[in-house]
């Protein structure tokens, strides 16, 4: 039997290029925007870096890549026809990263909240996450429209744990990008980083708590958090 050790914790995940592998749809659909518009479309491995902000900034990145004027890309008509198109190609090629199932699986049988903290919109992390079958693993999928302010807000995080009960005081933030490492550190949260997502920066320079570059690794360095959080404690006589 798996000790509940991880009771009192939440554990909070970032959705793109952290629990799911989704640039190929992503780039997608962008390309498909990209081509109606007659503009060349994007290397697929090079756009990898384009993802993490949300749907209107991979838009902007997009078409500044294709060497088109950005107003186009913020026009509420090409919006409106990206989200569109991925919503019917949400889960074409998209899919976890390994090790996913198994350790979300375990930390939660060890008594940890999970939740999703992500920029992506709700209802369209909700699909995808459906979709591959990983909606059953969490408490909660919190998007930019369910917050006061999004990720790099530390609002976003804090919002998000508490909407399920958990402490922001015993919280941690796993993440692949600038906003993840950023949003757990203006809340006072500690973070993993993630070294196989998204991010155009080296995680080495986000400065996260632990990086780790395997899914299958984030359970180690949540325990070793966690310890770190009560001998903390202990040495402070709290």
């Amino acid at each position: 039997m798996i000790e509940r050790d991880l009771e009192g914790w939440t554990l909070a995940f970032d959705l793109d290029g952290t629990l799911v592998e989704t640039h190929e749809d992503l780039v997608g659909t962008l390309n498909r925007m990209l081509v109606l518009e007659g503009l060349p479309p994007a290397p697929m491995e090079s756009a990898r870096e384009l993802i993490g902000g949300g749907a209107r900034a991979l838009l902007k990145h997009g078409f500044e890549l294709a060497g088109a004027l950005s107003e186009r890309a913020a026009s509420a008509e090409l919006f409106d026809a990206f989200i569109a198109d991925y919503i019917e190609h949400i889960a074409d090629h998209s899919a976890p990263f390994e090790g996913v199932v198994e350790t979300l699986e375990t930390l939660a049988e060890r008594g940890a909240i999970l939740i999703v903290v992500t920029n992506k919109r709700s209802d369209l992390s909700e699909l995808l996450l459906g979709k591959i079958d990983l909606t059953r693993n969490f408490a909660a999928i919190v998007g930019p429209d369910r917050v006061s302010a999004r990720k790099p807000s530390g609002c976003h995080l804090v919002e998000a744990v508490t909407s399920v009960g958990g402490d922001p005081g015993r919280t941690i933030m796993i993440g692949d990008a600038a906003p993840d490492i950023g949003c757990a550190k203006d809340a006072g949260v500690p973070s993993i980083g993630v070294t196989f997502g998204y991010t155009p920066v080296p995680m080495e320079d986000l400065e996260p708590d632990v990086i780790v570059d395997a899914f299958e690794d984030i359970e180690e360095a949540v325990d070793m958090i966690v310890v770190e959080h009560y001998v903390t404690r202990a040495l402070a006589g709290v």
